[in-house]
């Protein structure tokens, strides 16, 4: 009986083990996709201003993209953008002087978190003033639905019914 219990169970993890490798090979192919957008003709033989270089491409909008970082990106446009951002940190720029230069001939769109200044005030503030302006309006609502009663009188006949039932 324990012999046929253990075959039931191996059975069971034998079938897993099919769909298990299959979920890990797709894994496997799917995940590296990302990693194709740097080419390897782009990457710096140094492998600290490389890092750097990635950090900054992953704050940076691909402008043909959208909603993409220039790192993640296929697109010709992202490609000379990360060739800038090599270029600019072999000239010995800092990595604030890249973004900065970048956000000069680009604007501020460019960057996928956008800095807090007097042009960006109204996007960090909106939704904030959004929140609040939506709880006072939700809070006013409630306020005049509790003063209002709910449905309408009872009549003469449904008051007799009601008294009947609760024997009064």
């Amino acid at each position: 009986m324990s012999s046929d219990r253990a075959r039931s169970r191996f059975a069971r993890f034998r079938g897993l083990g099919g769909t298990m490798r299959v979920l890990l090979c797709l894994v496997g192919l799917l995940l590296p996709m990302s990693a194709f957008a740097v080419n390897p003709d782009e990457v710096l033989p140094d492998p600290a201003m490389e890092a750097r270089a990635r950090t900054i491409s992953a704050e940076l909008r691909c402008m043909v993209c959208q909603n993409q970082s220039i790192d993640d990106s296929n697109a010709d446009l992202a490609r000379d953008l990360r060739l800038l951002v090599r270029k600019r940190l072999t000239d010995g720029d800092s990595d604030q002087q890249v973004l900065d230069y970048i956000v000069s001939r680009y604007g501020e769109f460019v960057l996928l978190k956008p800095r807090l200044s007097e042009k960006t005030y109204i996007l960090w503030g909106a939704p904030i003033v959004l929140f609040v302006v939506g709880g006072l309006a939700l809070a006013v609502y409630a306020r005049r639905r509790a003063g209002k009663p709910t449905g309408r009188p009872l009549s003469a006949e449904e008051e007799a019914q009601l008294k009947d039932i609760l024997g009064k």
